[in-house]
């Protein structure tokens, strides 16, 4: 049976926890500890920002709590963005400034 929009939005509320396997979290407490194989980091890396930031989702969210939600999902996305931005530096391209965003 399909959901309702209604059902579907709520089910994305950007405040949910993102959905994770068990593979997911053991490789993000293996990153987190120091200890984590290559595909460990790869998967932890990839469930961050794909799935804990929502970096490729749109961030607008519809209805009456549609501001709040969206500012949300920004927040979230910003996160993945810059994670995004890092890995596709090119290290010493840039002026020597940590302020910079």
């Amino acid at each position: 049976m399909a959901k309702s929009v209604r059902q579907a939005i709520e089910d994305h509320a950007p405040w949910k926890p993102p959905k994770f396997e068990d593979a997911d979290a053991a490789a993000v407490k293996a990153l987190a500890q120091g200890n984590a194989s290559i595909h460990q980091q790869k998967r932890a890396f990839a469930w961050i920002v794909e799935c804990a930031a929502n970096t490729y989702d749109l961030s607008y969210r519809p209805g009456v709590d549609g501001d709040r939600e969206t500012a949300f999902a920004e927040g979230r996305r910003f996160v993945g963005l810059q994670l995004v931005k890092m890995v596709n530096l090119k290290i010493g391209a840039r002026p020597n400034n940590s302020e910079e965003g």
